[in-house]
């Protein structure tokens, strides 16, 4: 990883933990993701929301519906969730979000547990 996707990353892991502490678990996985960019804005950083992902493969695009739900500064790729528990899935997701896009890092958050620092997981290809 370069210096620049550290940083980016410790900046995103600071603004899941401060909204996870102001909101604490259990609402929708829309407020999370709202308030979220909010704390990313507010560390200087640029997101988009719920990125279109369209699937390229053997010279041929499909539009299968596939979104990011955050792309942090055009780098870093992260996928929100408010769950009991996590479901294999939404690695699987992750996973094919950093190979359709080439981006190297993601992170799959679930703001859906007593302590955030279990509901954050970090991937790197």
């Amino acid at each position: 990883m370069s210096k620049r996707e550290e940083s980016i990353g410790e900046k995103i892991v600071d603004a899941a933990f401060t909204v996870h502490r102001v909101l604490g678990p259990g609402l929708l996985e829309k407020v999370y993701e709202v308030c979220f960019c909010h704390e990313l804005s507010k560390r200087d950083l640029n997101y988009q929301r719920q990125v279109d992902l369209p699937v390229t493969y053997d010279g041929m695009t499909f539009d299968e519906g596939l979104r990011l739900d955050v792309l942090v500064e055009d780098l870093i790729i992260c996928e929100l969730k408010a769950v009991d528990k996590m479901n294999p899935v939404g690695q699987a997701q992750i996973l094919s979000h950093l190979r359709l896009t080439g981006k190297r890092l993601g992170f799959l958050i679930n703001f859906n547990v007593p302590l955030i620092k279990t509901g954050i997981k970090r991937i790197i290809l």
